[in-house]
């Protein structure tokens, strides 16, 4: 075979190979036409002109994630670190323009976070950043959505993923938190304790009421008794200072029998003979004319 019929099929088939490329999915390919952008090629088997058309750049069309870090000032002078994390994603329809009208997407997303990041953090005190933080990412996203779409990035997500204060400031914080919890727990440890007191005091009030209704049921009946003794001892046809002397020595024994079957009583010496006994129904009958005479004047 000749040498030239050998390079001839050789450059045919090197045309033929050169003119297949298969794109995989979630993926596109830009074609330019002699240095010129000619069409987007999208997945699957594509045909184009051999040394005519070249396959310039292979663009990614999942969704990527870009973490940055920003460290600016809130409203009270706290020095934070924001990382924010943006989730985007190049526009099927636009591949071109992400690839020819910017030459570091990276960069441009990052400058707009910056950007926006710098001018809403420092409106809120550090308290308010954290609970106002998807407010901060919706504004990072609203300011992305509209720049960069032109650009043929849609913004799907974007996150602050921390907010992280100077050392010496999160010390600050975690002592203050400490000092609550002491407080709380020293003013739930009093109130239990007044509780606690309150409880023993109405406990103590309801023993001593309910003990002062047991003694008085208790002298109803004693004197109920007495009552009945006396009836019967009149009836018996006992005049009332036989009756009065009777009942004393009676209760002058019962007393007796009571202080020595109790060895924890305390002794009280009193002169022990039944003859003081008269003695004792004399005073006590005594101060009773005594009393009722004073009360009819």
């Amino acid at each position: 075979m000749e040498p030239i019929v050998i390079i001839v099929l050789i450059l045919i088939g090197f045309a033929l190979f050169d003119s297949v490329y298969i794109v995989k999915s979630q993926s596109a390919a830009l074609i330019e036409r002699l240095g010129k952008y000619h069409g987007t090629a999208h997945e699957g088997l594509n045909f184009k002109l051999p040394f005519i058309d070249r396959i310039v750049v292979r663009r990614n069309l999942k969704i990527m994630q870009q973490d940055i870090e920003v460290e600016t000032k809130t409203k009270d002078n706290v020095f934070v670190r924001t990382k924010v994390s943006v989730q985007y994603q190049i526009i099927r329809d636009k591949v071109h323009d992400s690839y020819y009208r910017l030459s570091d997407p990276i960069a441009q997303i990052e400058s707009y976070i910056f950007d926006v990041v710098r001018s809403e953090i420092p409106k809120l005190t550090l308290d308010e950043v954290f609970v106002n933080k998807d407010t901060v990412a919706l504004a990072v996203k609203e300011s992305l959505e509209e720049s960069m779409d032109d650009f043929g990035f849609m913004i799907i997500k974007t996150l602050i993923t921390d907010i992280d204060p100077d050392e010496k400031v999160k010390a600050s914080m975690n002592e203050i938190n400490a000092a609550e919890r002491l407080r709380d727990a020293a003013m739930s440890k009093a109130e239990a304790e007044k509780i606690g007191i309150v409880m023993q005091a109405e406990a103590h009030a309801e023993s001593k009421r309910l003990q002062g209704m047991g003694m008085a049921n208790q002298r109803r009946e004693i004197a109920a008794g007495l009552k009945s003794s006396i009836e019967d001892l009149k009836q018996s046809g006992i005049n009332n200072e036989e009756v009065l002397t009777i009942l004393l020595i009676t209760q002058h024994y019962d007393a007796l029998e009571a202080m020595s079957r109790n060895a924890a009583t305390n002794t009280i010496m009193v002169p022990y003979s039944s003859g003081n006994v008269t003695g004792m129904r004399e005073q006590i009958q005594e101060a009773i004319l005594t009393t009722v005479a004073a009360s009819k004047q």
